[in-house]
C-alpha cells in the first residue's frame, strides 16, 4: 500500500493499543461527521485510488476505483456460507484487499453490506444473508488492514454511485430502488445520503402494501418486496408451472420439467424472446413497482427514481409498466410535477463504486496525519544522521 503507511501507521496503532483505545476508535469522530460534509467533500476529496467492496448473499466483489468512478481492477469470490462465523467473511474481505494492494496504492476501503448498518457506520446490526448480528465490522477490518475503513448499506453505496457517476447525476432529490432477491433502497437529498436516526432508512421493501398478504422473511405479511422483486417473479412463475398451467408450457419445456431450475434471469430472457407468460409476469412486477413508487413520491417527493438491481435488467419490460402504474396511482396526478423514473446505469458494480467513492471522503484526514508523522520521522532521521556525522568527524 502507500509508503507512508508502512512507516507511520504501525507506530500509531501501537500507541493506540498502549493507551488502551480500541482499534478504529480514533476514526469514529471523523466518520460521525462525514454525513454532514458529503456534498462539499466529494468535490475536494483526495484523488487517490480506493477499494470498494460489495458484500451480498452469494458473492463478495472488490475493486480499485479512481476518483472519476473508473474501475482499475476488479476481483470477486463466493460469499462464505452464512452458517460460518463472521470472522470467515472478514478473512475474505481482508484477502481481497491485500490482493489488490499488491498492485495498487490503496488509501482507504469502503464496504457496502447487504444489511442494516448503524448511524456511525461501524456495526452491521443485522444481515439477512450472513451471520452478522451487531457486528463491529469497520473496527475489525480497519484494525487488520491499518487503513481507514467506511461501512454502509449496499443500497446507500449504489445510490451514491448513481448520483455521482450514473443515472442520477445533477439530481438534488433522488431515491434509489434496488430490485434483487428483495427490495432495497436509499434516499439522497442535496447530495447527502439520508440514513435516518438509527442508520436504517430506506428499507422500502418492507412497506406493507397488501394487509394479510404473502408472508415475508422479515416476519410481516404483505411487504412490497413480496410483490415486486426477484423472489416474487420466480415464485409466480414456479406456481404457474407447478399447476401445469397452459400458459407455462414454454418455461416448463425450457427447464425440461424441473421447476426448481426456473430463475429470474431465465424469465427475463424468455420474455425478450416473446414468451407471453414471462412478459405478463414482468408486467405484474412492474405494476407493483409503480404502486410502491407512487407511495414513495407521496412521502418523499423526489425529482428522480433510479431503479437498479438484477431485476432491472428487464429494462422496458419492467420499467414501462412501472411508469404507467406510477402515473395511475400518483397522489394529485395531473396537478403536480412527476418524478423521472430511470434505470440505473452502473449495473452490478454500482455498490462497489459507491463504497470506494465514499471511502475517499474519510481518506483525507488520515493522509494528512500520516504525512505529518512521516515528516517528523524524516526530520528525526536527518537530525540523528547529522549527530552521527558530527561524532564521526570528532
Amino acid at each position: 500500500m502507500s509508503t507512508y503507511r508502512d512507516l507511520a501507521l504501525p507506530r500509531a496503532l501501537g500507541s493506540a493499543r498502549a493507551a488502551g483505545a480500541p482499534i478504529g476508535s480514533r476514526r469514529a469522530t471523523v466518520l460521525r461527521t462525514v454525513g454532514t460534509r458529503e456534498r462539499r467533500s466529494h468535490l475536494t476529496a483526495p484523488r487517490v485510488p480506493t477499494v470498494g467492496i460489495d458484500i451480498g448473499g452469494t458473492k463478495v466483489m472488490a475493486g480499485v476505483v479512481d476518483a472519476d468512478g473508473n474501475i482499475l481492477e476488479k476481483v470477486r469470490t463466493e460469499t462464505p456460507d452464512k452458517s460460518k462465523s463472521p470472522r470467515v467473511v472478514e478473512d475474505t474481505i481482508v484477502e481481497l484487499v491485500l490482493d489488490l494492494s499488491d498492485r495498487h496504492d490503496v488509501h482507504a476501503v469502503g464496504i457496502g453490506a447487504a444489511g442494516w448498518v448503524d448511524a456511525d457506520r461501524n456495526r452491521v446490526l443485522f444481515a439477512p444473508h450472513l451471520s452478522w448480528r451487531n457486528e463491529p465490522l469497520r473496527d475489525r477490518i480497519s484494525g487488520r488492514l491499518a487503513v481507514p475503513v467506511l461501512v454502509d448499506n449496499d443500497a446507500n453505496t449504489a445510490a451514491w454511485a448513481e448520483w455521482r457517476f450514473g443515472a442520477g447525476r445533477g439530481e438534488d432529490h433522488l431515491v434509489m430502488i434496488t430490485l434483487g432477491t428483495g427490495i432495497g433502497g436509499a434516499i439522497l437529498e442535496d447530495g447527502q445520503v439520508k440514513r435516518g436516526k438509527f442508520g436504517v432508512a430506506g428499507e422500502f421493501g418492507h412497506m406493507q402494501v397488501v394487509p394479510g398478504g404473502h408472508r415475508c422473511p422479515c416476519g410481516n405479511r404483505g411487504c412490497w418486496e413480496q410483490y415486486s422483486s426477484g423472489n416474487a417473479l420466480v415464485r409466480e412463475a414456479r406456481e404457474l408451472a407447478a399447476a401445469d398451467s397452459p400458459v407455462a408450457y414454454g418455461i416448463i419445456e425450457h427447464v425440461k420439467g424441473d421447476i426448481s431450475e426456473i430463475t429470474g434471469p431465465m424469465i427475463t430472457e424468455l420474455a425478450r424472446e416473446g414468451d407471453a407468460m414471462c412478459i405478463e409476469l414482468l408486467q405484474d412486477i412492474g405494476q407493483w413497482l409503480g404502486v410502491g413508487i407512487a407511495n414513495l413520491a407521496a412521502a418523499l417527493d423526489p425529482s428522480c427514481f433510479v431503479i437498479g438491481g438484477g431485476v432491472s435488467a428487464a429494462d422496458d419490460l419492467l420499467i414501462g409498466p412501472a411508469r404507467d402504474a406510477f402515473r395511475r396511482h400518483l397522489t394529485g396526478r395531473g396537478y403536480r410535477p412527476e418524478a423521472r423514473i430511470a434505470r440505473a446505469q452502473l449495473g452490478p458494480e454500482a455498490g462497489m463504486v459507491g463504497a470506494a467513492d465514499l471511502a475517499r471522503l474519510v481518506a483525507r484526514r488520515f493522509r494528512r496525519a500520516n504525512r505529518r508523522r512521516v515528516e517528523r520521522y524524516e526530520r528525526y532521521e536527518r537530525y540523528a544522521e547529522s549527530r552521527r556525522s558530527a561524532q564521526d568527524s570528532l
